[in-house]
């Protein structure tokens, strides 16, 4: 068996595609997960199996997603070796920040730096990100609610890739719920 995080994009967000976390849940067992706990309202589960990869199960889901609730969900999925790395490479000092001062993107697949080559870097510091293995770290010392970068970052053309942010408390907190089944 293997603890996964199901990590869905821009749900519950301004009464937007209400997916009730129970009923997340619910359809997380009927598909034969054991373990099933949500987090907050904003889309994150965590689930166990012992069949399937990230992607199967993240394809899986948002198919189940849609049939349920009538609309399309973007859909990650992650498993614990990989959410524990992500958050233990952060290259922005995590224990000395607020949690509302760091946020990491998934990304479904690889991002290399040419897609984010025409960003005036020094035009938006104190502002900086950084890639990592699938994700991007940003650092917004005044809220990612404020940030230009952030703004400037979500204006590139995702080109077929999922993309979702979670802040540094989400991050920290997914590495804690699966790491509860290994």
């Amino acid at each position: 068996m293997t603890t996964y995080a199901a990590l869905l994009r821009g749900i519950n967000v301004g009464g937007a595609k209400k997916v009730p976390m129970a009923e997340l849940r619910t359809l997380l067992t009927g598909l034969g997960h054991t373990g099933v706990r949500t987090y907050l309202q904003s889309g994150q589960a965590v689930f166990s199996t012992g069949r399937g990869d990230e992607e199967s199960l993240a394809a899986e889901l948002s198919r189940a997603i849609e049939e349920r609730f009538g609309f399309p969900v973007d859909v990650l999925v992650r498993d614990h070796a990989y959410l524990r790395a992500v958050a233990e490479a952060c290259p922005f000092p995590a224990a000395d920040l607020q949690a509302r001062q760091l946020h990491v993107t998934y990304f479904s697949a690889p991002v290399t730096p040419d897609r984010y080559a025409g960003i005036d870097r020094s035009a938006h510091l104190p502002e900086e990100f950084r890639l990592g293995d699938r994700c991007l770290y940003l650092y917004a010392p005044d809220g990612v609610g404020r940030s230009k970068l952030a703004e400037t970052l979500g204006r590139q053309p995702a080109k077929g890739l999922i993309a979702t942010s979670r802040n540094w408390n989400t991050v920290l907190k997914l590495v804690e719920l699966t790491a509860e089944e290994q």
